[in-house]
């Protein structure tokens, strides 16, 4: 007993070394605890990608070959061992024969693109400047056709990854939606998703998957970073500086849109059963002797493009991409324009909103659906463009959907989470 009283004399005779000692045993065993459960994390998904290798293939089957496009420089460098430690060891005993092709230098994806074989899958392990770089090289191709159909998957490692909410049950671990990316990949189910091809006067095209931003919002967003200091006042405060630098920040441009297309029906996953011989004697007796009558050609009426001057704080065209399993009645775009009446205090409360998630607008907002829209700038509008998160210089550009162009890989989870909201 006189040895307990004496430990407690000491603690409080010293009580902050014993705080300064308490706080660090408490984050060390946090830390520890992290770490087991990321172990354990990967132990479970590995067990289940062996299942998957153990699989046996037909004599004349090969293994699935995948072309993985690696950012090292993603997620402050630390993209590389993100990668080595949680998704190439899945890969590895799934049976998977893997080729890394690591990026050393902003825009070399694209150059890449252009010289990839043909594949079984594409991965993309990275974050939104990697991923638009890869479909952009893709998709500008040559025979872009042929290598569009082949299934993209997107493991997240970039300090931006706007695409996998669409993609994948997101959590507060990275490990873990890293892992849960991984294995989506090898259950192999996909999701069509469109894509915006984005075309100035001079320049070769531009392609996204999320959309294209420009206004007052985005530039304050670019400017958030520089009060790190600020803690968690940084985005109220970068928002209220900026209006003290210059105020409305209304911006005016001229959009011409065409009217979106109807969407065809969804293709069948499989090819029907081919008819019996009897049944195919028969038809081809009765296309002999009574030939069907062959339509003319439908000629291609010319687009009717509509004008309309909007004055606005910002301007978003973007995909329906948040929501790829939602069924829809036409294959169109979103215009959304916020209105020019904000009051300061409206500006901060909503630049923080759109600071979590910039594709939601007010209630107010002009939103226009289109197939194809054209911005026209006013003389002197200068600025940037936000490209899936992407910095551009703002100019004239057409902005056209190519609709249901790319197959992601999607988790069945995130799948019936969606199906349920659209319910």
């Amino acid at each position: 007993m006189a040895r307990v009283v004496k430990v407690f004399r000491t603690l409080r005779n010293h009580w902050k070394k014993s705080t300064f000692a308490v706080c660090v045993l408490s984050y060390g065993g946090h830390w520890l605890y992290g770490k087991h459960c990321d172990n354990v994390l990967r132990r479970e998904a590995c067990l289940l990608a062996r299942e998957f290798g153990r699989q046996q293939i037909e004599p004349q089957e090969r293994l699935r070959k995948a072309t993985v496009v690696l950012n090292p420089a993603a997620c402050s460098g630390k993209a590389n061992n993100l990668f080595e430690k949680n998704a190439a060891p899945i890969l590895h005993l799934a049976g998977v024969e893997i080729t890394i092709v690591k990026t050393d230098y902003e825009g070399q994806a694209k150059k890449l693109m252009e010289f990839m074989e043909q594949t079984d899958m594409l991965i993309v392990a990275g974050g939104d400047g990697t991923l638009q770089e890869v479909i952009t090289g893709l998709l500008r191709r040559p025979d872009q056709d042929t290598f569009s159909s082949t299934p993209i998957g997107f493991i997240p490692l970039g300090s931006h990854n706007s695409l996998s909410p669409s993609l994948h049950l997101l959590s507060d671990n990275k490990v873990k939606d890293i892992i849960s990316a991984t294995l989506s990949i090898l259950k192999g189910e996909t999701v069509p998703l469109d894509v915006l091809q984005i075309k100035g006067e001079k320049e070769q095209p531009v392609f996204a998957l999320t959309g294209l931003r420009w206004g007052a919002f985005r530039d304050v967003a670019a400017t958030i970073s520089k009060y790190w200091y600020l803690g968690p006042l940084k985005t109220n405060a970068a928002h209220w500086f900026r209006t003290l630098r210059e105020w409305p920040l209304v911006r005016d441009v001229t959009v011409s849109y065409t009217a979106p297309t109807l969407r065809p029906p969804d293709l069948p996953p499989q090819k029907p059963p081919r008819p019996n011989l009897l049944y195919r004697i028969m038809r081809r007796l009765k296309n002999y002797w009574n030939p069907p009558v062959e339509e003319p050609p439908k000629v291609e009426e010319p687009e009717e493009w509509k004008e309309q001057q909007l004055s606005t704080i910002e301007l978003f065209i973007q995909t329906y991409n948040k929501n790829p399993v939602q069924r829809r009645l036409n294959d169109s775009l979103m215009i959304c324009a916020e209105p020019n009446d904000f009051t300061v205090g409206e500006f901060i409360t909503v630049g923080t909103k759109k600071e979590e998630d910039p594709t939601v607008f007010t209630k107010s907002a002009t939103k226009l659906e289109a197939s194809a829209c054209q911005l026209q700038l006013p003389e002197g509008a200068g600025g940037f463009y936000n490209i899936d998160n992407e910095e551009y210089e703002a100019m004239p550009v057409e902005v056209r959907l190519l609709p249901r162009k790319l197959r992601f890989f999607i988790s069945a989870e995130r799948r019936e989470q969606l199906l349920s909201q659209t319910q």
